[in-house]
């Protein structure tokens, strides 16, 4: 794939060159390829098939975790995300150590490689909140829960120029990926002043159902707001704001 140079930018086909434009600028690249029956049917394609399979498995398992947390998604702002969580989806599905190629998934992966990831790339929870936590899940209760100890938000939060306050959220879910569905449970606590003060513990504790059999996912995310006359604002649209799974518990062993 080439990058276009030169003032004068071209769309369409010249020659055996596709020139087309994207978020990263417009690109060239040769026309061809190998006919879509043969990559169907013939046994040297057998490793592309497979990755194939692997590959869409990951998207539609990606696009789950997305539906599953979209009210927490709705306020933040990356547009790679999809790519991203499917690139993700592509490594637990491959940790798969028991199904043959092509038909590894996600149940006998390794979901907790999941673990730290970063819904939004441009305002990720590593490089926002310094304040130390704890997060855990307990399957027997269902309680999946977030424990910030006492603070200084000015000193253990990295927050964007114009944010007065900030707010931290949670969210719990149980996740059945063979049934494509989900029960997603959310917390938050109020708006914290971004100051010298020194705040309080901060709980956010999520109830999902106990004893469960289905992958647990916790996620915490720090949201920036603008205070004008009393009033709390979202910051640049979610922008800022990160949102990363803290805790995963898996299947568990039968």
């Amino acid at each position: 794939m080439a990058r276009q140079a030169g003032i004068i930018k071209l769309k369409g086909n010249v020659g055996d060159m596709s020139l087309y434009k994207t978020r990263d600028g417009y690109l060239a690249r040769e026309n061809g390829g190998v006919d879509k029956e043969r990559i169907q049917n013939d046994p040297a394609f057998q490793r592309t098939r497979e990755n194939g399979a692997e590959f869409g498995r990951a998207g539609a398992l990606g696009r789950t975790l997305r539906t599953a947390f979209r009210p927490l998604l709705l306020r933040t702002s990356d547009s790679r995300l999809t790519s991203r969580l499917t690139r993700e989806m592509v490594k637990v599905i491959k940790a798969d150590a028991t199904s043959a190629r092509g038909e590894r998934n996600v149940l006998d992966g390794e979901l907790e490689l999941l673990r730290g990831f970063e819904f939004n790339a441009n305002g990720r929870l590593g490089a926002t909140m310094y304040a130390p936590f704890n997060a855990s899940i307990d399957r027997a209760t269902g309680e999946a829960v977030v424990n910030v100890p006492g603070f200084v938000p000015q000193n253990t939060i990295a927050a964007p120029q114009g944010a007065t306050h900030l707010k931290f959220v949670s969210a719990g879910a149980e996740i059945d990926f063979e049934a494509d569905d989900f029960t997603l449970v959310t917390s938050e606590s109020g708006e914290i002043a971004i100051g010298p003060q020194t705040e309080v513990a901060v709980n956010l504790t999520n109830a999902l159902p106990a004893n469960s059999t289905k992958p647990l996912l916790l996620a915490l995310g720090v949201e920036f707001y603008q205070e004008v006359h009393a009033s709390f604002y979202p910051l640049k649209n979610g922008a800022y704001n990160s949102l990363a799974f803290v805790a995963i518990d898996g299947i568990p062993a039968a």
